[in-house]
């Protein structure tokens, strides 16, 4: 099978066994989703969805964010993992909105990338939700599902699996492609145990193959 033939079938899979594929953070707003995918890093959604709701109602917009005090953020975002660190990102980011984009979030990876505790995979994921641009965002996921499904060989890095990605698939299915490789391995593809056996695309995977010549 063809690298090209390979992105094909399991796009039309994908398309297939997962017609709707979104993120699975609540909100109403970019700046609700920036706020929750900031906090979302090395954590799970579900305990992000936990802790949104208050933090929303405490500070709606950027501009009252922008004037919280630390100590009042942390008690309402302690249980994430890093809730210091996390604090001052998002403390950070709503004074660059307020001080550089009256308020509003950007749409531009170089703007994005300026505000506190964002990073490419953050600017990605509000570039391809938010704006719907063709924008592949990378987390421990999709790397791993890349290259378990040979999407990827032997990729060095996400900026590497990025680049790979972006290069094969289809412009006008990026967007959803990204949902589609996190939510698979969030709950098909695990990191230790995979689902093999229950995955609609075995046929198609090539760690599965190996697994079952050895």
């Amino acid at each position: 099978m063809t690298q090209k033939e390979r992105y094909r079938l399991i796009v039309e899979r994908f398309r297939q066994t997962m017609p709707v594929a979104e993120t699975e953070l609540h909100y109403d707003n970019p700046y609700q989703l920036l706020v929750a995918v900031i906090l979302s890093a090395q954590c799970t959604d579900k305990r992000v969805n936990m802790v949104t709701p208050a933090l929303f109602e405490a500070y709606p917009d950027p501009y009252a964010l922008a004037k919280a005090e630390d100590s009042d953020v942390f008690e309402l975002i302690r249980s994430v993992s890093y809730p210091n660190n996390k604090t001052r990102s998002l403390i950070g980011m709503a004074r660059s909105l307020c001080d550089n984009f009256s308020g509003e979030v950007p749409s531009t990876m170089d703007e994005l990338l300026t505000l506190p505790g964002v990073g490419r995979k953050t600017a990605n994921v509000i570039l391809s939700v938010v704006f719907g641009q063709a924008a592949m965002a990378v987390d421990t996921h999709v790397f791993r599902v890349s290259e378990r499904l040979g999407l990827t060989t032997r990729s060095k890095n996400v900026e590497a699996t990025e680049r790979k990605l972006m290069q094969m698939l289809p412009r006008e299915v990026v967007a959803t492609a990204h949902h589609w490789l996190i939510l698979h391995g969030r709950y098909v593809c695990k990191a230790r145990t995979p689902l093999c056996a229950e995955c609609k695309l075995n046929d198609l995977c090539r760690y599965y193959a190996h697994v079952k010549s050895n």
